[in-house]
C-alpha cells in the first residue's frame, strides 16, 4: 500500500511563504498538489511529471513552485507571495495508472489513485 505524508503547513501572513513536503513510500514519478478551501471543491494546484515537466493552475503561476527529490521520494511545493485565497487543506497525490493518465488531465483529481491526508495552510491578513 502506497503512503503519502504531507508536512509543512501552518499559519502565515499574506505575502509570506511556506514550503510543503510530501514523503512517499515509493517513487515520485507523476505527482501533484491539490487544495480544498472551506466550502469549495478540491482544485489542482500543480503537477510534476516523470520527466520533471510542470503544470500549474493559473491562480498560482509565478508564485508556487513544485519540485521533487527522486532519491528521497519526496515532493515539494514552495509557496511564495501567499494570498488569503490560498488558505485550505493541501493534499499531495500520486498517479500510477496509465489508464487514468490517458483519461484525465494533470490537475483533475480523478487522475490520481493515491492521496495523502493533507496539511492545513492558513493565510491571514
Amino acid at each position: 500500500q502506497v503512503q503519502l505524508v504531507e508536512s509543512g503547513g501552518g499559519s502565515v501572513q499574506a505575502g509570506g511563504a511556506l514550503i510543503l513536503s510530501c514523503k512517499a513510500s515509493r517513487s515520485t514519478d507523476s505527482m501533484a498538489w491539490f487544495r480544498r478551501a472551506p466550502g469549495r471543491e478540491r482544485e489542482g494546484v500543480a503537477h510534476i511529471d516523470r520527466d520533471s515537466s510542470t503544470t500549474y493552475a493559473d491562480s498560482v503561476k509565478g508564485r508556487f513552485t513544485i519540485s521533487k527529490d527522486n532519491a528521497e521520494n519526496t515532493l515539494y511545493l514552495q509557496m511564495n507571495s501567499l494570498k488569503l485565497e490560498d488558505t485550505g487543506m493541501y493534499y499531495c497525490a500520486l498517479d500510477t495508472s496509465e489508464f487514468l493518465r490517458r483519461e484525465f488531465p494533470k490537475l483533475v483529481p480523478a487522475r490520481y489513485n493515491y492521496w495523502g491526508r493533507g496539511t492545513q495552510v492558513t493565510v491571514s491578513s
